[in-house]
């Protein structure tokens, strides 16, 4: 008989991993799968990975919708007023704010650009916005706004995966798929994350913006369309009835489950959820993302039109699917890189027809939001991925077109609803607008305060790969309580 020393070493590599698949199978599911703040697997979450959880801690918010402004607004010439600015426009910009300092496409002593927009003081709370959005005048009691923001990153998608996954390198996971992870959905007939493109380009940090990395995909972003049919590839194949849809799936599932119970791997999991998911969306979808159904006077007041692709039908689709239980909705808009590179670039003409086209729905999306109630649990956010310079764009110096450069150093985000300081200006930024003076801000900041306003210690909403715990704000971040009512 063959001793158990002389099996072992006989052993062959595959053999030692069939016979031991049971033990390191649930060593690779406890690595690969991972823990909320070392708690174990909620029960029913990998059948169900979108089933609603609960926090850490009591939450002020329920929802967010997220509204992003792709390739970032200039701040100053919507919502940080210099005079002191307007009063040297055309000077050389001081030496000392130059000096170790690299942009993106200026070089050399550019020249101060005082805001060409007027600005005036709005509701009781006198809140300074210039008048490329006059719409956002009428809610300016509704706004908490950060004046403060600034962030490591000059260039577009690795600013924009900074304030989305943490990282400026692709690969992790999104705020929208870390909140869905923690918290699941309200309608288990509608994904738990749904992203809305407007514009025709998709964001600068592409889907990784609205990715799951290496939390299971169940989590991240689907993209839905306003105009032609609302998810690709989700309705049935020509010649397939819903009938024979749901004998596939069925067949599909009972296969699934098999490699399931074999191999324990989370993803055979998050595949039957998705496949299941998938064909009651074939119901739900259309019905959510029909706005035509919403009264005419709603229609008007975002100024959407039924059956087209446009930012203000996206805010009314917002609206709509969390009010259905989505749990985040993230809007991307492209557009905002307002160099002066062309007349739609320009921050005269340019930034007033941009935001002409998106001012009124946010507006609206606001008014509504309160009207339905929805508002006081509703985090609304709005904002891009840096600044702009308060100097002339150097490539355009000589442009009748007026643009600024990149910059990383100061920029705002305002919030709205959910838990947040309605009429608020936090933070101070010099009095040319180079450098923060009051309450800096960084994007793991803001991070961390959103996920606390959802109810989450951002400091235990980890997941472990690899080896080590992750988080959303890495080894960063502090709550700006400041910020919250």
């Amino acid at each position: 008989m063959m001793s158990w020393k002389q099996h072992l070493a006989e052993a062959t590599r595959r053999h030692f991993l069939s016979t031991s698949m049971p033990g390191l199978g649930a060593a690779a599911l406890a690595s690969v799968w991972g823990t909320a703040g070392g708690s174990e697997i909620p029960a029913g979450q990998s059948v169900r990975p979108l089933a609603p959880r609960q926090p850490h801690f009591d939450a002020r918010a329920r929802r967010v919708i997220y509204l992003h402004l792709t390739g970032s607004p200039p701040n100053l010439d919507c919502y940080d007023y210099k005079p002191e600015l307007v009063r040297r426009s055309g000077e050389d910009c001081p030496q000392s704010f130059l000096e170790g300092r690299t942009f993106a496409f200026t070089s050399g002593v550019p020249k101060l650009l005082g805001t060409p927009r007027r600005f005036r003081q709005c509701g009781e709370s006198g809140t300074w916005l210039s008048d490329a959005v006059p719409h956002l005048h009428g809610i300016a009691d509704e706004l908490c706004l950060i004046h403060s923001m600034h962030t490591d990153q000059f260039n577009h998608a690795p600013a924009e995966l900074l304030v989305y996954t943490g990282s400026a390198r692709s690969g992790r996971p999104s705020l929208g798929a870390w909140v869905t992870w923690g918290l699941g959905t309200e309608n288990q007939d509608l994904p738990g994350f749904v992203v809305l493109i407007s514009s025709g380009v998709q964001p600068n940090g592409g889907a990784n913006s609205y990715g799951s990395g290496f939390l299971p995909s169940v989590y991240q972003g689907v993209q839905c369309r306003s105009k032609g049919d609302p998810v690709l590839d989700v309705s049935d194949p020509a010649g397939m009835d819903r009938r024979l849809r749901r004998r596939s799936l069925d067949a599909l599932k009972q296969l699934n489950e098999i490699q399931a119970g074999e191999l324990g791997h989370p993803e055979t999991q998050t595949r039957i959820a998705q496949y299941e998911l998938a064909f009651r969306m074939q119901m739900a979808v259309p019905e959510v993302m029909d706005i035509s159904k919403e009264t005419r006077s709603t229609q008007e007041a975002y100024g959407a039109q039924p059956g087209e692709a446009s930012f203000a039908n996206n805010c009314l689709l917002a609206r709509r699917l969390v009010e259905q239980g989505v749990r985040y909705v993230q809007l991307f808009d492209w557009g905002w890189d307002f160099h002066g590179t062309g007349p739609q670039e320009s921050l005269t003409d340019g930034l007033t027809k941009k935001w002409a086209r998106t001012d009124r729905p946010i507006a609206a999306l606001i008014r509504d939001l309160k009207q339905r109630g929805l508002l006081e649990d509703t985090l609304v956010i709005c904002g891009g991925e840096f600044g702009r310079t308060p100097f002339r764009e150097g490539r355009t110096a000589a442009s009748k077109n007026l643009g600024r450069d990149h910059y990383p150093d100061c920029f705002t985000v305002w919030m709205a609803g959910g838990g947040v300081r309605a009429g608020l200006n936090y933070g101070r930024t010099d009095e040319l607008g180079f450098r923060i003076t009051e309450n800096p801000v960084h994007v793991h900041d803001l991070q961390a305060t959103i996920l606390h306003l959802l109810g989450f210690d951002h400091e235990r909403l980890t997941y472990r790969f690899q080896g080590r715990d992750f988080r959303l704000t890495d080894i960063h971040g502090q709550v700006i309580h400041d910020v919250l009512a």
